[in-house]
Formats: structure tokens, C-alpha cells, sequence
């Protein structure tokens, strides 16, 4: 069953569907090493990525199986990063929360309000009831957003992945929809 990407507003930023015109912003956001220093994927060094990786949100989309939309900020129209929902599973009512902004966004509560948005939208259109998340252990900044949105710390997966050439923990956040405060 497709799952539309939604076009969503917050007051500083509109969630939106990828389209081809965001490939080379795509690119410098995820050839960043700095930016990518928690991932368990290298850098990219090739512009295809991009064009795969926006080619792969539509599939998400038409697959049913997440939404992936781009984040502008309102007040010039930048680009700034990605927010998304993946591995929905309509029989549990579940979904991962997954993000990614360029390092000027930093500490500014674009992730949290755009992540906000996108839970809203997920409890309330697709009736979820679980949303999962998982940060590596050195990045405290993207845990402190999770529990900004109420996620609670529910574990730690030892040893799950490998980021730059090292074993890494991740940490594991649930969110249940009962527990959801949309302007928390």
C-alpha cells in the first residue's frame, strides 16, 4: 500500500517530498564527514548517491514502507537537512524516526520541530502507536532531541555497528502514542 509524503508547515520550516532539484544539496549535506561522524555509513563521494538516495525515498513512498521528506527553513527557503519515518509496519502501528541537518542548523530546535511535525502527522494519519529511534552513544546532542520529544531511553544495542573503522553502541528510544505531548 503507497504511503504519500506529506508536505508538512511548522512555523519556521516546511517538511516536503524530495524532488530532483535537491541533489546537489543532498550531496554536501551527506559528503560532510563532520556531519557524519555518528553514521554507520561513510561520507559520500559520489554525486549518484544523491540521485540514488532521492530515487529511494520515492520507493519508500510507493512501497508503503516510510516517508522521507526534505526540511527548508521558511525564512530564505534553504535547504537544511532530512526527517523521516522508515520501516512502517501498519499491522504493529510502528515506524523509525531518522534525521539528518547540515551542521549550520545545529542548535537552533530545527530537528526538534521538524521531528515534532512529522511525529504529529505519523499519530495522528497513520495511526501509529510506536515509534522507535536509535542515536550512537557519542551523540548526545540527537539523544537530547529525542527526549525533548519525549522519547524514552530504553536501551543500549552493544557493539551493533561499525562508524569510521570503530565498534559502536547505539542507544534505543521508544515513543508510545499515549505518552505523545505535541508541544512538549
Amino acid at each position: 500500500m503507497p504511503l504519500p509524503t506529506p508536505t508538512l508547515h511548522t512555523a519556521r520550516l516546511r517538511l516536503r517530498p524530495f524532488d530532483n532539484a535537491d541533489t546537489n544539496v543532498l550531496f554536501a549535506l551527506h559528503s560532510n564527514a563532520y556531519v557524519l561522524r555518528y553514521w554507520d555509513s561513510p561520507p559520500w563521494t559520489e554525486r549518484s548517491r544523491a540521485e540514488r538516495f532521492i530515487a529511494a525515498c520515492r520507493e519508500m513512498a510507493d512501497g508503503g514502507t516510510g516517508a522521507r521528506l526534505a526540511v527548508d527553513r521558511v525564512s530564505d527557503g534553504a535547504f537544511i537537512g532530512w526527517c523521516s519515518l522508515s520501516r512502517w509496519n501498519s499491522d504493529y502501528r510502528s515506524a523509525a524516526l531518522g534525521y539528518c541537518f547540515d551542521e549550520a542548523a545545529w542548535g537552533r530546535g530545527y530537528a526538534t520541530e521538524s521531528a515534532r511535525a512529522l511525529l504529529q502527522w505519523a499519530f495522528d494519519t497513520l495511526n501509529l502507536n510506536r515509534i522507535q529511534a536509535e542515536t550512537d552513544t557519542r551523540n548526545v546532542a540527537s539523544a537530547r532531541v529525542l527526549e525533548k520529544l519525549g522519547f524514552v531511553h530504553e536501551g543500549t544495542l552493544r557493539e551493533d555497528c561499525i562508524v569510521n573503522g570503530e565498534v559502536s553502541n547505539s542507544w534505543v528510544f521508544g515513543l508510545i502514542k499515549r505518552e505523545w505531548r505535541p508541544s512538549s
